[in-house]
């Protein structure tokens, strides 16, 4: 494409060897979507979807197979991706090419049938000692996330699932990082190990500085929301301490273990109870003194 090419001119030789310059470049874990295959394309045909196949490489590499009539080089060569993994120590990343783009594509046939073949590839990966990591999807309803986070754990071995999202609505335009952080927040309680973030931007544009903050932020919340579930160590103490310091209204220590501390503080300062032990919500009849008899 870089060279103003028809991607149906690529030849397998010239995809491995940037995949080869990349990992001698140092790269250190790369997304391949080695699950698309002709025979689990077969299942989309026969069962159509609202949106076809919303991955961008997963459809570049859709449509190369069909104008070229050929297997998908990744999959079809996948001990040569081994071999430059191996070689240059890169986690692979199995990405979910099939993935569904919208809640109602969710856990269709082209979805399981490219992660059966990810489960094969995953174990061929982990027999010759290359880390590997899989990709699950992007848009699920609330209702089908545990099922989704269980099935991919079940049949990839338990290797790290990492989740776009997932979303569990398509009507937020501008605000799918709240969306992705509440699917990822269910997600990560079930056994998700990375969330990849989503921004404000998702679906519209390109983010800017301030859309990578806002979606980096609402990761990490689902991400320890998640691991307090899963009682990893400091996540629920984090949680005491500042309860804790809400309990001794100690704003310092509230704002210590805030997940952005100079946002909360900005927030208080720049109210009416600023440099009050107070917040606006109660003022004077601040449930807390009540409660404690704090003068």
């Amino acid at each position: 494409i870089e060279q103003n090419c028809k991607f149906s001119a690529m030849t397998a030789d010239m995809l491995f060897d940037e995949i080869e310059k990349q990992a001698e470049m140092g790269v250190d874990f790369m997304t391949l979507h080695c699950g698309v295959t002709r025979r689990s394309l077969e299942f989309l045909d026969n069962n159509p979807r609202i949106i076809g196949v919303v991955s961008r490489g997963g459809s570049l590499l859709k449509r190369w197979m069909i104008d070229n009539s050929r297997e998908n080089p990744l999959f079809e060569q996948f001990d040569r991706v081994l071999d430059i993994c191996e070689k240059y120590d890169v986690t692979i990343s199995l990405g979910d090419g099939i993935r569904p783009g919208a809640g109602a594509d969710a856990t269709d046939r082209g979805q399981i049938a490219e992660l059966l073949v990810l489960g094969e590839l995953t174990e061929r990966a982990l027999k010759r000692g290359v880390q590997v990591i899989v990709e699950g999807p992007g848009h699920v309803p609330l209702d089908e996330i545990e099922m989704n986070v269980r099935l991919m754990k079940k049949i990839c071995s338990n290797v790290p699932f990492y989740v776009l999202g997932p979303l569990c609505t398509d009507i937020a335009p501008g605000y799918d990082h709240i969306v992705g952080a509440i699917g990822g927040a269910l997600a990560a309680s079930f056994g998700a190990d990375f969330l990849c973030y989503v921004t404000p931007a998702e679906h519209l544009c390109l983010p800017d500085v301030d859309d990578v903050k806002s979606g980096v932020i609402a990761s990490k919340i689902a991400a320890h929301s998640g691991d307090i579930v899963k009682g990893i160590k400091g996540a629920s103490e984090r949680d005491l301490a500042i309860s804790r310091a809400r309990r001794e209204l100690n704003w310092a220590e509230i704002y210590n273990n805030s997940i952005d501390p100079e946002y909360a503080r900005k927030r208080k300062e720049d109210s009416a109870s600023a440099g009050k032990n107070v917040c606006t919500m109660c003022g004077h009849l601040c449930a807390i003194k009540t409660d404690s008899n704090i003068d």
